[in-house]
C-alpha cells in the first residue's frame, strides 16, 4: 500500500484511525490532570474546530453532493433534490436522537430526550451526549473517505483525499476536548481513573465502526449523492447544537468566533489552491 495523502486507502485508514485516537488522547488526560484544559484554550479550540468541520462539510460532502446530482442521468431534472432532502434528513435524524435518547448539555445545563425513563447519572448522560453525536461525525468522515475511494485513480482523487483528511482533521481536534470531558469528571466524582478512561474512549469508538458502514454504503453511487448530503446534515447540525454553543463560552466568544473564522478559512484556501 502506498504510504501517500493522495492515496485514498491509506487516508481512509488513517482518517477513520485519527478520530478514534483523538477521543482517546483527550481521555487519557484522567492519568495527568485533576482538571481539563482552561476555558479560553478550549473555546479557542472548539472555535477553531468548528469552523473546519463547517468548511471541510460544505466543501468535502455538500457540494460533492451537489456535483454528483447534477452529473447523473437519474438525477438529471431533479439535481436538487438528493443533496437538499439529504442534507435536510441528517439534520432531522440528529434531532429526532436528541429526542428519544436521555443526555444532558452540561454548558446549557439542561436535559434531552424522554423524562419517564429511569434516571442516570449527570456524568452517564453526558457520555451518551457525546457518543450520540460522535455517530454523524463517524459516517461522514466515512462518506468522505468512500467518495475518494471511489475515483481512485481518477484526477480528482488527490483532492478528495485532502477533503476527507481534512474533514477527519477538524473531528480530530474537538475530539480530544471532548475525550477530556467525558472521563475527568467521572474520575472527580469518584470513578476509578481506568474506568473513567475507558468511558471516554468508548464515547468515540462509535465513530470507526459507524465510519467504515459509511465506507462501504459510499460504493452505492444512486445514493452517494443522498448520503453525503446526509452526512453534512448531520454535521453542520452537529456543530451548530453542540460544538459552538459550548465554544462560545462566556467572556471567551469573540475568540470562539475568531477561531471558527480562522479554521473556515484556513479549509477554503486549502480547497482552492489543492482542489
Amino acid at each position: 500500500m502506498t504510504i501517500s495523502l493522495t492515496d485514498p486507502l491509506f487516508v481512509s485508514l488513517l482518517s477513520l484511525s485519527l478520530v478514534f485516537l483523538a477521543t482517546t488522547l483527550g481521555s487519557s488526560f484522567v492519568f495527568f490532570f485533576r482538571k481539563p484544559m482552561g476555558p479560553k484554550i478550549k473555546s479557542m479550540a472548539l472555535g477553531f474546530a468548528g469552523g473546519i468541520m463547517i468548511s471541510a462539510s460544505f466543501f468535502g460532502l455538500l457540494l460533492p453532493s451537489i456535483e454528483q446530482s447534477q452529473s447523473s442521468e437519474i438525477y438529471s431534472h431533479i439535481a436538487y433534490l438528493p443533496p437538499t432532502i439529504g442534507f435536510l434528513l441528517g439534520a432531522a435524524l440528529l434531532f429526532g436522537l436528541d429526542k428519544i435518547i436521555p443526555h444532558f448539555h452540561k454548558l446549557q445545563n439542561v436535559e434531552e430526550g424522554p423524562t419517564n425513563v429511569k434516571p442516570l447519572s449527570q456524568n452517564l448522560r453526558f457520555f451518551l451526549a457525546v457518543t450520540m453525536h460522535n455517530i454523524p461525525e463517524g459516517l461522514a468522515v466515512g462518506f468522505a473517505c468512500g467518495l475518494a475511494l471511489s475515483h481512485q485513480g481518477e484526477a480528482d482523487a488527490a483532492s478528495l483525499c485532502f477533503a476527507a483528511f481534512s474533514l477527519a482533521l477538524g473531528i480530530a481536534i474537538q475530539n480530544v476536548p471532548e475525550g477530556a470531558a467525558v472521563s475527568l469528571p467521572m474520575y472527580s466524582d469518584g470513578m476509578k481513573k481506568r474506568n473513567a478512561f475507558f468511558f471516554g474512549t468508548a464515547s468515540g469508538a462509535v465513530e470507526p465502526i459507524f465510519g467504515v458502514i459509511a465506507l462501504f454504503l459510499a460504493k452505492l453511487s444512486v445514493v452517494t449523492p443522498w448520503l453525503l448530503a446526509f452526512a453534512a446534515g448531520a454535521m453542520i447540525y452537529v456543530t451548530l447544537d453542540e460544538i459552538l454553543p459550548e465554544a462560545r463560552e462566556d467572556r471567551f466568544s469573540h475568540h470562539a468566533m475568531w477561531s471558527f473564522m480562522l479554521g473556515f478559512a484556513l479549509m477554503m484556501v486549502l480547497e482552492v489552491v489543492l482542489g
